[in-house]
């Protein structure tokens, strides 16, 4: 693949002027070769296995760095889903698995590691069912260890029993971490994607080789320039301007992730052509949005617009690239998005607006902090609510919601760094108790017969 000397001189300048970054690199790792019936020797080759190849993942992307200018945000790792490979082993495994994790990539420099958790879309062994238990300790004494579950997909419909559990789960996580951060490292998918190199999501797939390089690339600021530079145009001839913009912020995502995949010797994978946002100002996802003439994140119209939005960036990445994949969709991350926030504080948005326009994203109910009282059935309730909306479109949701300990409707939290700070949102206080608990298994919709 060849670049133009007017596509390199572009993505300086959207490196110096619009935030455009690199936001991830993601190696993913298989582990299955690491299980050993000895739990000190599995722990000391997966410690091995993880600190070496993180290691040079952090050395490669440095020089890349440094070669083009390009910042490269975060440094991660994704590993086999941690359930899979400690069936065998006794039931201090999990935990014992997670604190290796977690140190291997401090070690290494690492600055997130996914994969500890489960696909339990349509039933949980009893592997799946330790890590989930494990899940309030694994992540209050770790901190770059991250968890997922898969509770539902489009043909297996919706695991509620693992849903209902997780109301409790997470309200545990909370009260083990300052400000119930640790729920910032766990989300909740349906038809989760086995090549997503975000956090906290990303893990290994099972279909994935012993190792591959995804690239998750985010130009917020870069779109957000040129909607403004055109105020005046028809949405069709926004669409075609962002779709123009989002080949060249993929074909530049691209050419580092090929190339460090190259350095290191591994398959490259995917780029995950994702906008994200951040909290500085002009990287955000909302801004676009009311760029586009809609006054407040969450007036109507906040829809169409995101939907447009989204569109736009996946044809261009699409015609960029023959290895677009992960998430590939917008992020709309409450607390790391300074115009969500903002629109939160001045009640532009709710809950039920956010999961309306979740109908159209890729990601989902993302970094929400609610009343740290709410009910652990209505926690589970919102889960189910929003993975509902992946389960029948056939796509990929997920759910971060962070219950705050001690802090109600309106009042403020700052998790710190990348995650942002953000307004406590109002939950409904009307009770799903009675449906949430009748758990099983919603059944898979009937879109799912395709084949």
């Amino acid at each position: 693949m060849e670049y133009s000397l007017e596509e390199v001189m572009e993505t300086v300048n959207m490196t110096l002027y619009h935030n455009f970054d690199i936001r991830t690199v993601t190696l993913g790792v298989n582990l299955k070769d690491c299980i050993d019936s000895d739990l000190e020797v599995f722990k000391s080759k997966v410690y091995d296995r993880i600190a070496d190849c993180g290691k040079t993942l952090v050395l490669e992307a440095g020089k890349l760095e440094d070669k083009y200018g390009i910042p490269i945000i975060n440094k991660r790792i994704s590993v086999t889903p941690v359930s899979l490979i400690v069936e065998s082993c006794p039931s201090s495994a999990p935990l014992e698995i997670a604190k290796t994790l977690d140190r291997a990539a401090r070690d290494a420099g690492i600055d997130f590691i996914g994969g500890y958790g489960a696909l339990v879309q349509k039933g949980m062994t009893k592997a799946d069912a330790r890590i989930i238990d494990s899940l309030p300790e694994a992540l209050s004494c770790t901190e770059r260890v991250c968890a997922f579950l898969n509770v539902a997909s489009t043909p297996s419909g919706m695991n509620m029993d693992a849903v209902v559990r997780l109301g409790s789960i997470l309200k545990e996580i909370s009260k083990r971490t300052e400000n119930g951060v640790g729920c910032a490292r766990f989300v909740a998918f349906s038809n989760a994607p086995e090549d997503n190199p975000f956090m906290a999501g990303a893990f290994h797939g099972v279909g994935e080789p012993d190792f591959s390089l995804n690239i998750g690339i985010s130009g917020p600021g870069v779109v957000r320039s040129v909607v403004e530079k055109n105020r005046e145009c028809d949405l069709t001839a926004l669409s075609e301007i962002i779709k123009r913009t989002a080949f060249k912020i993929t074909r530049a995502g691209e050419l580092i992730g090929r190339e460090l995949a190259v350095n290191m010797g591994v398959p490259f994978g995917i780029v995950d052509i994702s906008l994200a946002s951040t909290t500085k100002v002009g990287d955000s996802v909302a801004g676009i949005v009311e760029m586009m003439g809609i006054e407040r994140m969450g007036a109507p119209g906040s829809t169409a617009a995101l939907a447009l939005l989204i569109d736009a960036v996946k044809k261009g990445g699409a015609m960029a690239s023959g290895n677009v994949g992960g998430l590939s969709g917008t992020f709309i991350p409450v607390s790391e998005d300074s115009c969500m926030n903002d629109a939160v504080k001045c009640r532009a948005l709710s809950i039920e607006k956010l999961e309306a326009l979740t109908a159209v994203c890729s990601v989902g109910l993302d970094m929400i902090a609610i009343p740290g009282d709410t009910p652990a059935e209505t926690i589970s309730a919102i889960i189910a609510d929003e993975l509902s909306i992946g389960v029948v479109n056939g796509k990929t949701t997920g759910v971060r919601l962070i219950p705050v300990p001690g802090k109600k409707a309106g009042d403020y939290v700052n998790f710190g760094g990348l995650l942002g700070e953000t307004y406590v949102m109002e939950v409904n206080r009307f009770s799903p108790r009675d449906f949430i608990l009748r758990g099983g298994r919603m059944p898979s919709p009937i879109t799912s017969m395709r084949n």
